[in-house]
């Protein structure tokens, strides 16, 4: 968890970056932002750091040649945490980093902040944190004014909302040797080609290996697993999947810890899926390159996170939906050869 109680903004420095394609170029400041106008400071740091207060998600900066100096924003950041005082040279170094990866024609052309804030809490710890922050799009506001009596109206175009922070990322000033603790925010083009530029090619992040990761991976390969992968193999009924999906997260609501073995055995509880189940995890683990170890300590806020994507609905045509919360022992599925069609038997004791 991520708060800002006790931050306060240091550095700030602003760039403009255009899109290298569409023959654009980048504008870099010349000097840092003045900050002695306290209110000031007060909103950018509201519109910097309050997305981040629900982010669970860590990552770390890697290459691909395993040699962390060759990622340029973990060496930017290593020489400002180092010497502060080359904070807006560097500022600068990371606004031309930003230009050269801004290559696809639709990433918008933006301002890029870089700052320096102290005493950021993650985890309970308070760290030094650089900021990276890119303001993408506009809004116009109305303004209301007292006038001749009565108020009076304008209004002022292309300004920014800060309660919509577009792109983000914090870098905490720990784990240095690990490629730093990384927390990052991407609002627009989640769904579109330019989603990756940011996390992928100019921040090239991984997921940090911890409880909450581990949590929501093991979730999410047995989700898979199970909607996916299981029907390769046995023949499965929708309610056996839904009953599948309600046992693991039973499992990991009530537990404390994940253990591989016990988690199999009371869950799965068949010895071919049993192993099915664990060599498609071990098949994540390698096409992913992420390691999830047999038995961790679980992440209650990664399980809550995972349980709203993990679908107990049965759907029946345009007809029927069937919740099934429970005992799958009490829902019956047939054939009604008079119909040709399917059905389900459900016991109950009361309406509700």
């Amino acid at each position: 968890m991520i708060s800002f109680y006790e931050a306060s903004l240091a550095e700030l420095s602003v760039h403009r970056v255009g899109n290298k394609s569409q023959d654009e170029f980048y504008v870099l400041s010349e000097q840092p932002v003045n900050l002695q106008d306290n209110l000031l400071s007060n909103i950018l740091q509201q519109y910097f750091l309050s997305p981040f207060e629900k982010n669970n998600e860590i990552y770390r900066f890697f290459h691909a040649n395993s040699d962390l100096n060759l990622n340029e924003i973990y060496h930017f950041a290593s020489e400002i945490f180092r010497d502060d005082s080359r904070f807006h040279e560097f500022s600068q170094e990371v606004a031309k980093h930003l230009f050269e990866v801004s290559g696809h024609p639709k990433i918008k052309a933006g301002e890029l902040y870089v700052a320096y804030f102290e005493n950021v809490q993650m985890e309970g710890q308070l760290y030094d944190a650089i900021g990276l922050f890119k303001s993408e799009n506009r809004d116009t506001y109305l303004r209301v004014y007292p006038e001749n009596a009565g108020f009076g109206l304008s209004y002022e175009q292309d300004a920014i909302n800060i309660h919509k922070l577009d792109k983000g990322c914090l870098i905490f000033n720990t784990d240095q040797e690990e490629g730093y603790r990384v927390a990052v925010i991407d609002q627009t083009n989640r769904s579109s080609e330019t989603a990756v530029y940011w996390k992928d090619e100019f921040l090239k992040l991984r997921i940090r290996n911890d409880n909450f990761n581990q949590t929501a991976s093991v979730l999410g390969v047995y989700k898979n697993f199970v909607t996916e992968k299981l029907d390769e193999e046995f023949e499965i009924s929708k309610a056996d999947k839904i009953d599948l999906l309600n046992k693991s997260m039973k499992y990991f609501k009530e537990k404390e810890s994940f253990d591989l073995e016990e988690f199999s055995n009371e869950v799965i509880g068949n010895a071919e899926g049993i192993e099915s189940f664990k060599n498609y995890k071990k098949s994540y683990e390698e096409e992913f390159d992420t390691p999830i170890p047999d038995s961790f300590d679980i992440s209650d806020a990664a399980v809550k996170k995972q349980a709203r994507v993990y679908k107990s609905v049965l759907k029946l045509d345009k007809n029927f939906h069937i919740y099934i919360h429970g005992n799958k022992d009490l829902i019956e599925k047939g054939f009604d050869d008079d119909k040709s069609m399917n059905y389900y038997k459900v016991y109950f004791r009361e309406e509700q």
